[in-house]
């Protein structure tokens, strides 16, 4: 088997298995929604506008640590560090701090609007 049969072939598995996530995922949350519909339980629990707002403050950061994660592996392999130890050490510890960062930020916003 040569390079591009096998790369395709993972490239292919790796979208499958990230599509069948997202269908589980999805297909549970709809049979438990209509579930709690015909039970006439409040739907109080779905997620709100504000904790989508919220999720989407969480990904904004932590993408934006793993860019500046990996502009800062570039400075840091340039100062004479293995590049591979260099890109991963600063990428992750980047995101750790967006998240920090964005936990700090949620416990906030909750305490002022009593959520």
């Amino acid at each position: 088997m040569d390079e591009i049969t096998r790369d395709a072939i993972v490239s292919i598995a790796a979208f499958a298995a990230i599509f069948g996530i997202l269908y589980v995922y999805f297909m549970t949350r709809h049979r438990e929604r209509m579930f709690m519909l015909e039970k006439n339980i409040s739907s109080s629990t779905f997620r709100s506008i504000h904790q989508s707002n919220i999720l989407t403050l969480k990904y904004g950061l932590l993408a934006t640590g793993v860019a500046i994660g990996i502009v800062m592996g570039a400075v840091v392999k340039n100062l004479g560090y293995d590049k591979s130890v260099s890109f991963l050490a600063m990428i992750f510890l980047f995101s750790g701090i967006a998240l920090i960062i964005s936990h700090f930020i949620t416990r906030n916003y909750a305490q002022k609007n009593k959520l």
